[in-house]
């Protein structure tokens, strides 16, 4: 195979026809080998904030990228082909791979204009859960169906386009990837691709155990070591933050901290009816090193969701050896199997419960940190790289 280098030629930002015109014909890959076949990859995200499933993408691409260069067994087989719009260079840059910019256009015009325009026989690989609806020959990852399942936590104009995304994708593209049996049963429920048409790549955990623990947010944030339980700050609906706030407002749980870490504030959840009580602290959006230290001194991580295609979060804990009390809704049985505690979403006293038990109990915590490490163990991100590689074999051209 052809050598790629690492910081390809990209064209610059459009301030004219004919910067336009030199996105338009993009630069053309390197050759390779005519036995290879050929994946484009949709690098729209790498334009937008980075999400979880922004993060699921960049492991998959960083890690199949790696075996595509390292592993014999790989190596002349396939070819991935990133490419971006012009404002997604700043992050392709970080990811560590191979890009090349191509245009015009940025956002869903150029996902549904641009990219299949400069696809030249390659199968398009979209792994953000929206895809170009005219091709044909693509495979695209559907993390869950949240937008059937809890329309209430999406905008109308979200909900409308992944409803008609989803539609004709669901049928028009060669392959339809997801992140857990959970969400095949759903895709499928809804119609959106049969059962037969869906394959499972579990997400991988193992990018958070790099990270080292950054303890000065834990004095920043005024907090003891095993006395608070964390949990994201998110106001969707199906996040179901509200129980934990709700528990924590109980007069038996008044001596512990709930810390929030994410981008919702205090006032967001005030604004949804949700008004947290003076234990409760919110981290604001913090760093993987951030996270890891308020995981590893939290007496437990906290995840109430009434739905969930996957559940990276309480893995991440459990990678973190931070127990983590779960409602069996959605992926997260399958997800954490019986590394967790179990609590109804709906009932806030179920969860001063668990989290109380395991305050007493230092037995319990330590056989759930066990578990949780034989649990994060089966999740990593090259045997999800190497899922997505036999697939892509199978159905790229």
């Amino acid at each position: 195979m052809a050598t790629v280098p690492d910081n390809p030629p990209s064209t610059f930002a459009p301030h004219g026809v004919a910067d336009l015109l030199r996105r338009w014909i993009a630069p053309r890959p390197l050759a390779y080998e005519r036995s290879c076949r050929s994946v484009l990859i949709n690098g729209k995200f790498l334009s937008a904030p980075s999400t979880g499933v922004h993060r699921v993408a960049a492991e998959l691409i960083r890690h199949c990228n790696h075996l595509l260069r390292t592993d014999p067994a790989w190596k002349g087989k396939l070819r991935l082909d990133l490419v971006i719009p012009y404002d997604a260079e700043d992050r392709a840059k970080k990811l560590g791979v191979p890009y090349r910019v191509v245009g015009p256009f940025r956002g869903i015009p150029w996902e549904q204009l641009t990219l299949p325009s400069v696809g030249g026989g390659s199968t398009i690989l979209s792994l953000c859960n929206v895809g170009p609806v005219t091709s044909r020959d693509a495979v695209t990852m559907f993390h869950d169906a949240q937008v059937r399942l809890t329309p209430k936590s999406y905008s109308l104009p979200f909900r409308l386009w992944y409803r008609f995304h989803q539609f004709f994708t669901g049928r028009r593209h060669q392959r339809i990837l997801t992140i857990s049996q959970y969400s095949r049963q759903q895709l499928s429920r809804f119609g959106l691709a049969s059962r037969s048409r869906v394959t499972v790549i579990p997400n991988g955990v193992d990018h958070f155990a790099t990270a080292q623990a950054d303890d000065r947010i834990i004095a920043k944030l005024g907090l003891d070591s095993g006395h608070y339980v964390a949990a994201l700050a998110n106001t969707q609906s199906h996040k179901n933050i509200r129980v934990l706030i709700d528990c924590f407002a109980r007069p038996d749980m008044a001596d512990k901290k709930l810390v929030l870490f994410g981008a919702a504030t205090a006032a967001d959840f005030e604004a949804i009816g949700a008004a947290p009580g003076p234990n409760v602290i919110f981290a604001g959006k913090v760093s993987d090193e951030e996270l890891r230290a308020i995981y590893e001194n939290a007496l437990c991580f906290a995840c109430p969701s009434t739905t969930e295609g996957f559940g990276l979060p309480p893995l991440e804990a459990m990678g973190a050896r931070c127990p983590a009390v779960v409602a069996p809704c959605g992926a997260l049985p399958e997800v954490c199997g019986e590394a967790a505690l179990y609590a109804d979403a709906h009932a806030p006293e179920e969860w001063a419960e668990a989290i109380c038990e395991l305050e007493r109990n230092p037995a319990l915590r330590r056989k759930l940190v066990t578990k949780g490490d034989e649990q994060v163990a089966r999740f990593t991100w090259d045997g999800a790289a190497r899922s997505l590689l036999a697939t892509m074999n199978e159905y790229a051209r």
